[in-house]
């Protein structure tokens, strides 16, 4: 089975040639790209969240196998569902479903269950795929949407992605997927977008959660974050640095109603 692109010709463009020249200007960079645990990344249209996300993805070295892990905005499916597809579509080329990764990941975490009605229409892991598949042609994924967990349900599924990967010889990066807070003022949302990323550099996941909940900043994809911080922390990394941060009024002019974005590296 193949899963067909949801939002291309929307959140980023359909036609190859474009869509490959806008990536290489994104990802231009003098940097010397490196190996990395893992990374969050926002999932916006391009035009809002690409300059972010591209900073982050020039960083880094993508290996063969990449697990994205992505919030669910739609509620359908399983809380957490891996994609049972063979393959993903881009207009870059179709990109491969790690099956074997797949599996070992199934087995080891009771909680994960093959699901494709949490990614029909999803588009916080299929945005990831262009920036991937531009840096890495020979390209496998395990893409996994998450619903609402509780901390220490989110720490206990880090530590089991963790148990599969210390298993394996190959390297696999780990991907989350998420936006920071959504459509206060431009001035609430740096404000409120601050203490996540602050408990974040600090690699404190308890208070990552809990300024989260407590001052209901709208990151989307907290638990896919906390979820590969925990799982990189379990793999050796001990780092989490901000990239870039930005948000959508620096794009369109409307600072009473911004969504922030903010990019992260660990190792």
């Amino acid at each position: 089975m193949l899963r067909q692109s949801t939002v291309a010709g929307s959140f980023y463009p359909a036609e190859p040639d474009v869509l490959s020249s806008q990536l290489d200007a994104l990802l231009n960079s003098k940097r010397v790209p490196k190996p990395v645990k893992g990374i969050v990344v926002p999932h916006a249209g391009y035009v809002y969240s690409g300059a972010v996300a591209g900073a982050v993805f020039a960083e880094i070295e993508v290996p063969k196998q990449v697990i994205l892990l992505g919030p669910n905005h739609h509620g359908v499916g399983d809380n957490v569902a891996v994609s049972g597809a063979d393959a993903w579509a881009t207009p870059l080329g179709n990109i491969p479903v790690a099956d074997a990764l797949r599996q070992q990941l199934i087995a080891r975490i009771a909680d994960l269950s093959i699901d494709d009605r949490a990614h029909k229409y999803e588009h916080s892991l299929e945005v990831m795929l262009p920036f991937l598949l531009r840096l890495q042609p020979d390209l496998h994924i395990v893409p996994i949407s998450l619903g609402l967990l509780t901390l220490e349900e989110s720490l206990h599924l880090g530590v089991a992605l963790a148990d599969v990967l210390q298993g394996l010889q190959d390297e696999v990066l780990l991907l989350a997927s998420s936006d920071m807070n959504h459509f206060s003022s431009a001035a609430e949302t740096q404000e409120l977008d601050a203490l996540a990323i602050n408990a974040m550099t600090e690699y404190d996941l308890p208070r990552l959660f809990r300024v989260v909940r407590e001052n209901q900043i709208s990151m989307c994809g907290v638990i896919p974050a906390i979820i590969v911080m925990q799982a990189a922390y379990e793999l050796g990394a001990r780092s989490c640095k901000l990239i870039r941060y930005a948000h959508s009024g620096q794009v369109n002019g409307d600072q009473s109603r911004v969504v922030g974005y903010a990019g992260f590296i660990l190792e």
